[in-house]
C-alpha cells in the first residue's frame, strides 16, 4: 500500500509538472514597431521636361537691337499686346497687358487647351518648382484656357515653361511682349520722339522710312513725305505696288488716296525711331487678306521740303 501512494504521488507530481512547462510564461511587452520613414518625392526625371528632339522647331523671336521697355515707362492701364512665341504649338491668339503699380501682368488667351500650367521660367526649373508655384489655366467665355503670367519688360525674351495635358512634360518657351503693338498713349511721356518733343512745326518735311514683315518682298518709298499739323505728323507710304485696298492702325482704316498707281495712304507717325505696327490688306491673292507690317521713322533723316 505505501508503494501504492508513492507511485500515485510521483505521477500526480509529473502531470504537474508537464502542465507547468507547458505555459508559456507572461510576455515582456513589446516595443512599438516604428514604420520606416516616408520617402521624399523623388526629383523629377529628365522626361518630364522635353528635349529638343521633342519640340517642334523653334523660332528665335528675340531681336538682339530691341531695347527692353519696363513699367516705368507705361502708363498705368490695360491694352491688347501682341506676343510673338518661339513654338506654334503654344499659341497666342489674343493677350491683355495690365500695368498698374509699376508691375506688369499678361492674361494670355490660347488657341486651345492642351496646357494646364505654365510657370515664369526654364522647363529645368518648373520641374523642379513646388506646384504653388505653378500658373494654372483658367477658362474664357470660349472654353479656351488662359494663363495670367507677369511680365518683367516688353521687348525683351521671357522664359515660359508650359506644361501639356497630353504628353505630361514640360516644354520651354520663349515669349517676347511686344511694345510696338501698344498705342502711343500707353508710354509715359518723352519716352518715344514725337512731333511735338522733336519740336516740328507746322508744314512739309521728308522722312526715311524702314518697312519690315510681310514675305520681305514689300516695299515702300523712303524717304517719304511728311506732314506736321497742330504739332501731328502725318507720313505718306507709297507702296511699291497697286495691290493695296486699305491700311490699318489699330482698329482704325485708311483708305487710299489715289484710284491708279501704287498704293499710297496718309497715316499719322505717332512716334519716331520706333516700330509701328501697320495692317495692309493685299488684293494680289485670289482672296484678299491683311499683312502686318512695322513701320520706322527716322527723326535724324527729318528734312525740311520747303
Amino acid at each position: 500500500m505505501k508503494k501504492f501512494f508513492l507511485l500515485l504521488f510521483s505521477l500526480i507530481l509529473t502531470v504537474l509538472l508537464a502542465v507547468g512547462c507547458g505555459a508559456a510564461p507572461d510576455a515582456a511587452p513589446s516595443e512599438p514597431v516604428t514604420p520606416p520613414p516616408a520617402a521624399e518625392p523623388e526629383p523629377p526625371e529628365a522626361s518630364k521636361v522635353a528635349s529638343a528632339d521633342q519640340m517642334a522647331p523653334v523660332e528665335d523671336v528675340v531681336d538682339p537691337d530691341l531695347v527692353p521697355v519696363y513699367a516705368d515707362s507705361l502708363r498705368d492701364g490695360s491694352y491688347a499686346v501682341t506676343v510673338d512665341s518661339s513654338s506654334s504649338m503654344f499659341n497666342i491668339t489674343a493677350c491683355e497687358l495690365t500695368v498698374a503699380g509699376g508691375k506688369m501682368t499678361a492674361v494670355m488667351h490660347m488657341g486651345g487647351t492642351g496646357y494646364l500650367y505654365v510657370f515664369p521660367g526654364t522647363g529645368e526649373e518648373a520641374a523642379q518648382a513646388e506646384e504653388s508655384a505653378l500658373i494654372p489655366y483658367s477658362e474664357d467665355e470660349g472654353g479656351a484656357h488662359t494663363f495670367t503670367l507677369p511680365v518683367e519688360a516688353l521687348d525683351m525674351g521671357v522664359n515660359c515653361a508650359a506644361y501639356s495635358k497630353k504628353k505630361e512634360m514640360w516644354y520651354d518657351r520663349t515669349l517676347v511682349f511686344r511694345a510696338d503693338s501698344l498705342p502711343a498713349e500707353a508710354f509715359q511721356g518723352g519716352i518715344f520722339a514725337t512731333a511735338e518733343s522733336l519740336g516740328l512745326a507746322d508744314g512739309s518735311y521728308t522722312v526715311s522710312v524702314a518697312l519690315e514683315g510681310g514675305s520681305g518682298k514689300a516695299r515702300v518709298d523712303s524717304p517719304a513725305a511728311l506732314r506736321v499739323e497742330g504739332g501731328i505728323a502725318y507720313a505718306t507710304i507709297v507702296w511699291g505696288s497697286s495691290n493695296y485696298d486699305y491700311m490699318r492702325i489699330d482698329e482704325e482704316k485708311f483708305l487710299p488716296l489715289n484710284t491708279e498707281g501704287n498704293s499710297t495712304f496718309e497715316i499719322p507717325a505717332a512716334y519716331f525711331d520706333r516700330k509701328l505696327v501697320v495692317f495692309a490688306d493685299t488684293t494680289a491673292m485670289s482672296t484678299p487678306h491683311e499683312i502686318e507690317y512695322t513701320l520706322c521713322f527716322d527723326s535724324a533723316s527729318i528734312e525740311s521740303a520747303s
